[in-house]
């Protein structure tokens, strides 16, 4: 008589939990708890939709970070990027360039072009990456003021910002068709290709893949070219939804864009994350600045609940989440 075995499924640990459900839970949390501190303001369908449109910007920012931090390190320049694209891209309409190739120079020069200077930098030096985009942090910000005259930068087409600014069929925000359009070719990138499948071996482990043969500075310099590339399409959309570009834009929004990928559940350590919780991760950074808002906080009390979160992600990610073996 044979004897049937059978398969025990491991029973599933807090740990699990946390890596599925955590970034859905806080979101859940936060939208509890401002919707029972100010119901009738919060709950509105105009606030929601508010929320997800100021939220545009720090998941297009986020996007690109997430690609320095799946890598193991991090891109502190995608605030200093997203403000220079701004004020070239305004400069060039307002010299009469046509709207289209400006925001081409500037999400494809300064852009792709600056993502490359990080990349390069950090392959000649190999130096930390942390090193490397704090010095041009500074650098891109300084060439912001000396191309602006540290004033806001006028004059920019009324088509630009109807179509960048606007909404789509006069209901949807663009920023929030384009932020979702870049999330969604990204979620392919890293699911569907070679090369999305190869950054996440390199992150998890950059011996085993050299040996394997993955081209490490190539994948590297990638990473910053599309995180270069997502901060200028996020300066292409402030300057539309302001009207000018404006030599302090995106000032600290580096914490907001590190704090979304880490809060989206991605691992500090490198190898681990979703682009779709990234998302999630710029919405909640959305609620809560819109909650804190509301009950009449002010931004100083922000920027330590966005420090806080910080902390606090990378720590239950250290005991309970994907790098908690490493």
């Amino acid at each position: 008589m044979s004897k049937q075995t059978q398969t025990v499924k491991p029973k599933k640990t807090f740990s699990d939990y946390w890596s599925s459900y955590s970034t859905v839970a806080i979101l859940v949390l936060m939208l509890i708890v401002f919707s029972a501190l100010k119901p009738s303001a919060f709950l509105s369908t105009n606030n929601f939709v508010k929320i997800i449109e100021q939220s545009s910007i720090t998941i297009l920012l986020a996007c690109g970070e997430f690609f320095g931090i799946i890598l193991g390190g991090i891109d502190l320049s995608v605030s200093s990027t997203m403000a220079l694209s701004g004020v070239v891209c305004a400069k060039l309409m307002l010299a009469g360039w046509p709207p289209v190739l400006a925001v081409l120079v500037g999400i494809i020069l300064f852009g792709a072009v600056v993502g490359a200077i990080n990349g390069s930098l950090i392959n000649l030096t190999n130096l930390p990456p942390f090193i490397i985009t704090l010095g041009t942090q500074a650098i891109f910000r300084g060439f912001t003021y000396i191309l602006s005259d540290a004033r806001s930068v006028s004059g920019i087409s009324t088509g630009f910002m109807q179509f960048v600014g606007g909404k789509l069929g006069g209901v949807v925000p663009m920023p929030i068709v384009i932020a979702l359009i870049v999330a969604l070719i990204l979620i392919f990138f890293t699911t569907k290709t070679r090369a999305g499948r190869n950054i996440y071996a390199l992150g998890g482990n950059p011996s085993s893949a050299y040996y394997a043969g993955i081209t490490t500075k190539r994948h590297q310099l990638l990473c910053f070219v599309i995180s270069g590339v997502c901060a200028s399409l996020a300066g292409m959309v402030n300057i539309a939804r302001l009207g000018s570009a404006e030599p302090n834009a995106g000032t600290g929004y580096e914490t907001y864009a590190i704090a979304s990928v880490i809060i989206g559940g991605a691992s500090f350590f490198g190898g681990q994350g979703v682009v779709w919780k990234v998302v999630i991760g710029g919405l909640i950074i959305g609620v809560i600045n819109n909650g804190l808002n509301m009950v009449g906080l002010s931004s100083y009390y922000q920027q330590i609940a966005m420090g806080a979160l910080i902390i606090l992600a990378v720590t239950l990610d250290r005991f309970f989440g994907a790098s908690k073996d490493k």
